[in-house]
């Protein structure tokens, strides 16, 4: 299987063909390029394709919660490269290093207290906390790495659409004009992740979802 990159410049789109396994670097580097720049992508995750953004780019985030009809920031990730970067971005103590170190990389979210290091407005007001995954796609993963930084994704979910966005070929019209690149990998299936509430003492399943469910909080 190939990747595509679609890199949507007004009205023209040019098509980059990427390696499955090995993503040239001088193509995932031109995803990285446009997010510093401030742009809008689209991009695979283990869950389905998200909507991505710079961490500090406000203008960037705006333009997702629009597409999305989103008024709540703070249902965006943090989408981080592995277990260290994490920690950056969200106060961890022992218990809850061993637990993400098991479960990570991975579909699940981790709804963890955020430290300064993150902006304000994509904190849940009441808790101040972030959600954080660690992808394993590929494509993502090699974007990551050429960051050396989070990005901030949301699912790709349009409000005036019903059907899951899983085929890029099948993409309603007009998201061409909402982003500015489009990482093409074909079909990929929209499921949405485990989340884990890991603010509080215990841990809490908040959402059963393609990570599945975490033997620790398996009932029983």
């Amino acid at each position: 299987m190939r990747y595509f990159v679609w890199v949507l410049c007004g009205f023209m789109s040019l098509s980059i063909e990427i390696h499955a396994q090995s993503p040239q670097p001088r193509l995932v580097a031109q995803c990285v390029q446009a997010l510093r720049d401030g742009q809008v992508l689209v991009l695979p995750t283990d869950s389905g394709y998200a909507l991505v953004c710079q961490l500090e780019d406000k203008s960037a985030l705006q333009r997702i919660a629009q597409i999305r009809r989103d008024d709540e920031p703070h249902h965006m990730t943090l989408l981080c490269r592995d277990l260290s970067e994490i920690s950056s971005y969200a106060r961890v103590d022992n218990t809850q290093y061993r637990f993400l170190k098991a479960h990570t990389p991975g579909p699940m979210t981790f709804i963890l207290e955020a430290t300064s290091e993150v902006p304000r407005r994509l904190l849940h007001a009441k808790k101040r906390s972030i959600g954080v995954r660690v992808p394993v796609h590929p494509v993502i993963q090699a974007v990551l790495e050429q960051m050396s930084e989070p990005v901030l994704g949301a699912s790709l979910v349009l409000p005036d659409h019903e059907e899951p966005l899983e085929d890029p070929a099948f993409f309603p019209r007009g998201l061409d004009r909402q982003v500015d690149v489009l990482v093409d990998v074909g079909f990929l299936a929209q499921a949405p992740s485990t989340v884990i509430e890991m603010t509080g003492a215990e841990f809490i399943l908040v959402r059963a979802g393609l990570g599945g469910v975490p033997p620790e909080l398996a009932e029983g």
